[in-house]
């Protein structure tokens, strides 16, 4: 069990994009600053979208200003489309996540494209990108278990588009269980049809604790070999334009469980509830993800 574990913090991003708080942009910079402190050397930082639509996400530009480049970190920005693409290249981010839905019911309230309009802007960028330069691109697949609108995603509709993503070039594909609907067993099975149809891709996993699963669907990913998930500090998370959406797996539950097993993370476990605590005083709730809540073990 002496595997790593890459976990690429997402709480500055899909953390904070369902709250009603809305921080300031030197409150997301300590937030990030902290994340730092606790080892997150992938961070997702800002999103790319429209601030009318997302207030949360507003400020992308002031808070990539006001966090430089640093050795081993790297700024991840949220992208929907060419214009996206292009504020994140501009501030200087260091990856670009491209979102794209798998379902066109998701597609068009979330982002207002339909799948096949998602993929053509997603060639789009890989095209720009290739002749240009750039961030390194990466794609996540949200709702690719199950969306709110359309009902069953079917491992069909996510493998055509993991091969689509694959014959682009795109080196890293994450699958989304957005609104947390996963079981593990699925997630074994998907991982691997996945893995099959894009097989130079790097694999990465995002899911959402919606119904109390989360972290078994993380096991599974860990035991189907998959060596990159994302997380959020204090369970954090959930997307506004999905019903009942709730948080992501909180970054301490991962570590804490991955570190028990033998796993390396990288990342202070202390500092890591140390800081889910401290924003859960901004908020004005309690973390959460239960390591937060509960402590570690053994205590220190």
């Amino acid at each position: 069990m002496s595997r790593r574990i890459e976990i690429v913090e997402v709480g500055p991003r899909d953390g904070l994009q369902n709250e009603s708080a809305i921080l300031e942009v030197d409150q997301k910079l300590a937030f990030i600053d902290r994340l730092r402190r606790a080892g997150a050397r992938r961070i997702e930082v800002v999103s790319f979208v429209n601030p009318r639509r997302v207030p949360q996400m507003a400020g992308a530009e002031e808070i990539m200003a006001g966090l430089p480049a640093a050795e081993g970190l790297s700024r991840i920005g949220l992208v929907l489309n060419m214009k996206g693409w292009e504020r994140a290249a501009a501030a200087g981010c260091e990856e670009a996540n491209v979102v794209v839905c798998a379902t066109d019911g998701f597609g068009v309230r979330n982002q207002g494209a339909s799948v096949a309009e998602q993929m053509a802007t997603l060639a789009a960028i890989a095209e720009r990108r290739a002749a240009e330069g750039g961030p390194a691109l990466s794609v996540t697949f949200s709702v690719a278990f199950g969306c709110p609108f359309d009902g069953e995603v079917s491992e069909d509709q996510v493998v055509a588009l993991a091969r689509e993503a694959g014959a682009l070039g795109v080196p890293e594909i994450a699958i989304a269980d957005t609104i947390g609907v996963a079981d593990p067993w699925t997630v074994r099975r998907r991982i691997a049809a996945v893995r099959a149809a894009a097989p130079e891709a790097r694999l990465r996993v995002h899911f959402h604790d919606t119904r109390n699963t989360g972290l078994a669907n993380a096991y599974a990913a860990v035991e189907a070999g998959v060596q990159v998930l994302d997380a959020s500090c204090g369970g954090l998370g959930g997307c506004p334009f999905a019903p009942n959406a709730t948080g992501n797996i909180g970054t301490e539950d991962l570590v804490y469980m991955l570190e028990r097993a033998g796993f390396e993370t990288g990342y202070d476990l202390g500092r890591l509830i140390e800081t889910a605590q401290w924003m859960a005083e901004i908020l004005g709730k309690p973390p959460a993800a239960s390591v937060s809540r509960a402590g570690s073990f053994p205590n220190a």
